[in-house]
């Protein structure tokens, strides 16, 4: 007797519809919410790092060998500050513009070091030349100052000028010393005043008054008249005034004893 097997009826699972209106709906929502919670993270994140901080930053390391800068320099300059935050809530930019407001820092490097120290790396002008009365000149042209008593070498040339003049001036130095050098003379300042009229003043102090335009030519002028210059008995050479298209204008002043 043979068995007929009947077919048995599989019911086919219904997947649930997909709705994209509702999910069109609900995504300027979503991404307005993301939003927000960027914006708040964003706000408050310092706050919550500062909760972290369990101690402000007390110390810190002076790195490199700086000629002009010591630890109580750097010192002063952050006390001047208040206390400082923790790790994770101190700006280091601030202290780095604090320690860059002294006139002798070019710039400064300040690294936090866990858990309350911070390290900084400063960059000194360094004086080529006094400037005027009470300032420097380092080998950029750049202007500053410094206390005297931090200065390693005070064998310096002097030099005098407007501040914006600065660069050219010592450009004209180290020409001018090149060139009298060649003729065994030694330049003791440089100045220019600000109509651009030049004066230098030799070791022997002899001030040669060039004017304005090239000086070259008047130097060399200089130096074929010096030896012929009778000096009265009891006084000396003040100055040569060569702003003449020929010859000189020689002043004596007494020797005083």
């Amino acid at each position: 007797m043979s068995v007929i097997k009947r077919k048995s009826k599989q019911k086919t699972a219904k997947m649930p519809e997909f709705d994209l209106k509702s999910l069109i709906q609900i995504k300027p929502l979503l991404l307005l919410l993301c939003l927000g919670l960027l914006y708040y993270t964003y706000t408050n994140w310092q706050a919550w790092l500062e909760k972290l901080d369990d101690k402000p930053i007390s110390a810190f390391a002076l790195l490199g060998s700086p000629q002009y800068t010591t630890y109580s320099d750097v010192r002063d300059q952050i006390l001047q500050m208040g206390e400082l935050k923790g790790f994770f809530g101190q700006d280091v930019n601030a202290v780095r513009d604090q320690i860059q407001s002294m006139p002798w820092i070019k710039g400064a490097l300040v690294r936090k070091i866990w858990p309350d120290r911070l390290s900084i790396l400063v960059i000194e002008y360094t004086p080529v030349a006094y400037w005027n009365e009470n300032e420097f000149v380092a080998s950029d042209g750049t202007v500053f100052s410094l206390p005297f008593d931090k200065l390693k070498n005070t064998d310096m040339p002097r030099l005098f000028g407007l501040d914006y003049q600065s660069k050219e001036v010592l450009e004209a130095w180290y020409k001018i010393y090149k060139d009298l050098k060649a003729k065994n003379l030694s330049l003791k300042t440089l100045a220019v005043n600000e109509r651009g009229s030049w004066e230098i003043m030799l070791d022997n102090d002899i001030t040669l008054k060039l004017g304005r335009g090239e000086w070259k030519s008047k130097i060399d002028r200089f130096v074929t008249i010096y030896p012929q210059i009778e000096v009265p008995e009891n006084k000396k050479i003040n100055y040569v005034d060569l702003r003449y298209k020929v010859g000189a204008a020689v002043n004596f002043t007494d020797i005083i004893k």
